[in-house]
């Protein structure tokens, strides 16, 4: 079992920056897949950026070049570093770890940025 503890969000004016931090505990392993995507109220989840156990990226075309998706497996902690936010980033966020067939979710941090 594998839980995931996200932090970090808040309020933020247009053009500010936050990080978001997940910290996970029990039984982790390194070959997982990691995570973070965002639900704004009345549309879908969708994925914000990714990382995988070798360190490759993968991010939504909307937030490249301003977000920046980090690992520091001696923590166990996925860190999500987000530059120039927008009013549109406004969501709730979630982190997510994929590991040997198992899915797990984080609760969420919500995140507002205001014009």
């Amino acid at each position: 079992q594998v839980q995931l503890v996200e932090s970090g969000g808040g309020l933020v004016q247009a053009g500010g920056s936050l990080r978001l931090s997940c910290a996970a505990s029990g039984n982790i392993f390194r070959d997982n897949y990691m995570g973070w995507f965002r639900q704004a109220p009345g549309k879908q989840r969708e994925l914000v950026a990714s990382i995988g156990s070798g360190g490759s990226t993968n991010y939504a075309d909307s937030v490249k070049g301003r977000f920046t998706i980090s690992r520091d497996n001696a923590k166990n902690t996925v860190y999500l570093q987000m530059n120039s936010l927008k009013p549109e980033d406004t969501a709730v966020y979630y982190c997510r770890a994929i590991q040997r067939g198992y899915d797990y979710w984080g609760q969420g941090t919500q995140v507002t940025v205001s014009s």
